[in-house]
């Protein structure tokens, strides 16, 4: 019995003594925070365009229909570079038509979102479609093609710089840095918080603008954006 007790003491002993050890030796560690920062411009926009069916010079029989209207507008989404997926319908709306009939025919709307990534091409496709029918332009919203990789290179960058500041804070005290123990991303990129508010100036073609032979124009305002990444990491301690 004595000598079952001698085995166990002597085991707890040399359990706690690795125990010590290991505690000693892991709490040789340096704590920083890595910081990165790049700013980036929207190449991708989302337009959000409204359509609607009219009647030439208020001829309840010359009705430009919604079916004219989409096909230009398609088509020349189409000639600019917009992918055909990426042409969808949102909603699709009717309205009463202001004619000198007693019984007003309803006319229809259709709403279209769109997504363009050749932005120089935009001026071009809005020209092609009968401003007459042109009823709203707006932009719904902002993306980056290379958001992703945009973003494993900041967090690639955060890393770096969490260890060269782990290099400083080690040196200063004689030591050097090893291997790191803990990363912790404290990032929270959400694009779609940080992107500028959408701002559009859509200037249809009225019946005097016409005369002057101007067009549809849209001004865009697309400013960039800044993109930062935090890292928390742990460094072994040498």
């Amino acid at each position: 019995m004595k000598k079952i007790l001698t085995v166990l003491v002597l085991f707890t002993a040399v359990f706690t003594a690795q125990a010590q050890n290991s505690l000693m030796e892991n709490s040789r560690r340096v704590s920083t925070r890595g910081y990165a920062e790049r700013e980036v411009t929207p190449d991708i926009i989302y337009l959000s365009i409204s359509l609607k069916e009219y009647y030439q010079d208020g001829n309840s029989k010359r009705k430009v229909s919604i079916e004219t209207l989409e096909k230009q507008l398609f088509d020349a989404a189409m000639k600019n570079g917009v992918k055909k997926e990426d042409f969808t319908i949102q909603n699709i709306y009717s309205y009463n038509a202001e004619t000198k009939k007693k019984n007003n025919e309803l006319l229809q709307s259709r709403q279209y979102r769109i997504k363009v990534t050749n932005l120089n091409n935009l001026n071009k496709m809005m020209d092609e479609v009968d401003a007459k029918g042109l009823q709203s332009t707006s932009i719904a919203g902002y993306d980056h093609s290379q958001k992703r990789q945009i973003e494993k290179e900041l967090k690639t960058a955060a890393v770096k710089d969490a260890r060269t500041n782990a290099d400083i804070l080690a040196s200063a005290d004689g030591g050097t840095v090893g291997k790191a123990l803990m990363i912790n991303d404290n990032s929270n990129v959400n694009w779609n918080e940080i992107m500028p508010q959408p701002r559009m100036y859509a200037m249809a073609k009225t019946a005097n603008a016409e005369m002057d032979g101007a067009g549809t124009g849209v001004d865009l305002d697309i400013r960039p954006i800044k993109l930062t990444c935090n890292i928390d990491a742990v460094f072994e301690l040498k």
